[in-house]
């Protein structure tokens, strides 16, 4: 059927109304596998809304929580690799199949790493009135003497405060007990309750409760002092050097996106990591803009699943 003219001059004009015009932008899903007000959901949002603008797309996060993180996670890994569905998560995504048995997805063989977004120091905290004065030697000494007096909250199986915890539980020689929690806010609670004694928490969740003396700061878990906090030494520092344990927030797409995308992705991921708004937003959460390119992220997803895996296997972290 021949199309008349004045109709396929109007047909042509239609992509240059502006109402047409946003309805054709692409919109990009950000599942998020926490709950909303969280380090993930937080760090994720706030790049979200600018990586957005860079890409003149539409950004929509949503919250699909439960299951370790593993609910959101699945169903990113099920999704067309169109770059129209992306993950963000924290480093327990490497550790869902360690600590949770029929998980449906390879944690690093079903996604496409794109880049790290954010990074965040952790601290060994504990209750002021049932932990001892004198740092770190003393603490350990009390808790060779009696670790049954030395309970651990714990933010959730498998997280990066759980490795924290056990590997220093080793490096001390006390058998403490660790409890999970759902999150790192009921867990910090426990502690200032004092139904547990100590936790290797956030810095930037712990730190309002160490400044009000609600909380007492042992050591950070990393290789240098926080410059948000430069008065807390180093678990090395306080004698018990190699425990290593920082956080981390990246973001992912569906196993088969393709590399231009990926790359294209990426690269403003690192733009924005340098851009001085960004970085005072992420600073606000205890953490620190990550850039990097993909292959960094790659190399350090391989090198950091290893590593999980020789602390899961020595702390005995089974599947449940």
């Amino acid at each position: 059927m021949r199309i008349p003219r004045r109709a396929l001059s109007g047909a042509a004009l239609l992509p240059l109304m502006p109402g047409i015009a946003r309805a054709q932008r692409r919109t990009v899903r950000l599942v998020v596998p926490a709950a909303p007000g969280g380090a993930i959901d937080v760090i994720g949002r706030i790049y979200a809304t600018r990586l957005a603008e860079a890409l003149d797309q539409t950004w929509v996060v949503e919250n699909r929580s439960g299951a370790n993180n593993t609910l959101g996670a699945a169903e990113v890994a099920r999704s067309a690799p169109d770059g129209t569905t992306l993950l963000v998560n924290a480093d327990i995504h490497l550790m869902a199949r360690r600590v949770m048995r029929a998980v449906p997805y390879d944690p690093v063989a079903d996604f496409t790493p794109i880049a790290r977004l954010a990074t965040a120091p952790m601290v060994l905290v504990g209750n002021p009135r049932t932990t001892p004065e004198g740092g770190l030697p003393a603490l350990v000494a009390a808790m060779k003497a009696k670790p049954e007096a030395f309970p651990f909250a714990n933010s959730a199986l498998g997280a990066m405060g759980h490795l924290a915890t056990e590997s220093f539980k080793q490096a001390a020689g006390a058998d403490a007990l660790v409890v999970s929690y759902r999150g790192t806010a009921p867990a910090l609670t426990d502690v200032l309750s004092g139904n547990a004694a100590l936790m290797v928490a956030p810095l930037g969740s712990a730190l309002p409760h160490i400044e009000a003396n609600r909380l007492r700061a042992f050591a950070v878990m990393g290789p240098r002092r926080s410059d948000r906090a430069p008065s807390i030494p180093t678990v090395a520092e306080g004698g018990m050097p190699g425990l290593d344990f920082t956080l981390w927030y990246a973001l992912w797409a569906p196993k088969g996106l393709p590399a231009a995308e990926a790359d294209r992705l990426n690269a403003a991921v690192q733009t924005l990591a340098r851009d001085s708004e960004i970085r005072a937003r992420i600073a606000d959460q205890g953490a620190e803009p990550v850039a990097e390119d993909r292959a960094s992220f790659a190399r350090f997803i391989e090198t950091e699943s290893e590593r999980t895996a020789r602390i899961a296997q020595v702390a005995g972290i089974q599947p449940e």
